[in-house]
């Protein structure tokens, strides 16, 4: 018979264990991301739900809340559940996992569940609708690190290999900032986001408060899990990029730059230099999170893809994110507001 538990703080290690050997696992669903989550105002809760059948875990979640206006929220299973999508019973452990689920949006006053897995295609799934709001990009650019790093550099489109030597040649180095030397992280955290702001006023997205990047270093460096980079010239910070690492990927993050020395490019010094300990570190892919889709002249994102497809990789397209309502007025209210706002 299946059960779905909520697991407690001390039997976070073995939910991990079972991470770290699934084939769908991502940084999403360690419970070290779950830490970082809930530092999060607007966030706040986490909870890991394992699926277990004959007393061995199956399947399961991490959950974070989500807190939308009124007292209300949603939960969300970043690229999650771990599940067995190609099992005819996929449906019989979704709604073993909604029996808990169910009982924490009551006592969240949660509006509906989202989930994200990382494929490319899902069965039909009961009580599911699509959606195309999602948190976690449908297409990114995955680089393939299993190649020496000369075959990596010349698969690169020759602009990107310009760009590198080019920041290199113009005096740009590059540093990894320790959390431990408190002073000159929190100087480093300052300069990032001082540089994001510029970013988000010159691309037009937004961005979160310095203490969430602040937060994400700390937290999720305990383990080494995620790594803060700085561009420097001339001893100031010109660009920056936060990467995290976790079973065989790394994924650039976050990156923001100075409106001063563009001419030095480098951000295509720092994709290297993380580029380069992912590899170091026995990881075989470096996600690039996020790519406008193909043929998408206008996607608010085709500036940025241009810059990340100069590394090369390989395209992937995920499927949209799927979304159970618990209260379904107010979610298709919630869906027409998110349709008109765009």
């Amino acid at each position: 018979m299946i059960r779905a538990k909520i697991l407690t703080k001390p039997e976070e290690d073995i939910w991990d264990k079972f991470a770290e050997n699934h084939p769908l696992s991502t940084i999403h669903q360690a419970s070290i991301w779950g830490h970082f989550q809930e530092k999060i105002n607007a966030r706040g809760k986490y909870w890991i739900i394992a699926l277990k059948e004959d007393g061995k875990i199956i399947g399961g979640t991490m959950l974070i809340r989500h807190l939308t206006a009124k007292g209300h929220s949603w939960l969300y299973a970043a690229r999650g559940p771990l599940l067995n999508y190609k099992s005819p019973r996929i449906n019989e452990y979704l709604k073993a996992l909604l029996t808990p689920i169910k009982k924490l949006a009551e006592e969240e006053n949660s509006i509906f569940l989202r989930i994200d897995p990382p494929l490319e295609k899902l069965p039909p799934l009961k009580g599911f609708y699509s959606s195309s709001h999602g948190f976690q990009p449908q297409d990114t650019l995955i680089l393939d690190l299993r190649p020496k790093l000369d075959d990596i550099l010349a698969q690169m489109k020759p602009k990107g290999r310009y760009n590198i030597r080019l920041a290199e040649k113009k005096g740009v180095t590059v540093r990894k900032s320790n959390p431990k030397k408190l002073e000159q992280f929190l100087a480093d955290i300052e300069s990032f986001h001082r540089m994001l702001n510029e970013t988000t006023q010159r691309d037009k997205f937004s961005s979160h408060k310095k203490e969430v990047y602040r937060d994400m270093i700390d937290t999720l460096n305990l383990e080494n899990r995620a790594a803060l980079y700085l561009a420097e010239y001339e001893g100031e910070p010109i660009a920056g990029i936060i990467v995290t690492f976790y079973k065989d990927t790394a994924i650039y993050y976050y990156g923001a730059s100075s409106n001063e020395h563009r001419n030095l490019m480098a951000p295509y010094l720092l994709q290297w230099q993380a580029i380069q300990e992912a590899k170091s570190r026995g990881l075989t892919n470096y996600d690039f999170l996020g790519i406008a889709p193909p043929n998408a002249k206008n996607h608010p994102w085709r500036g940025v893809t241009d810059f990340k497809e100069k590394f090369g990789g390989q395209h992937i397209a995920y499927t949209k994110p799927q979304e159970h309502p618990f209260q379904k007025l107010k979610y298709f209210a919630y869906r027409l507001y998110k349709f008109i706002k765009g």
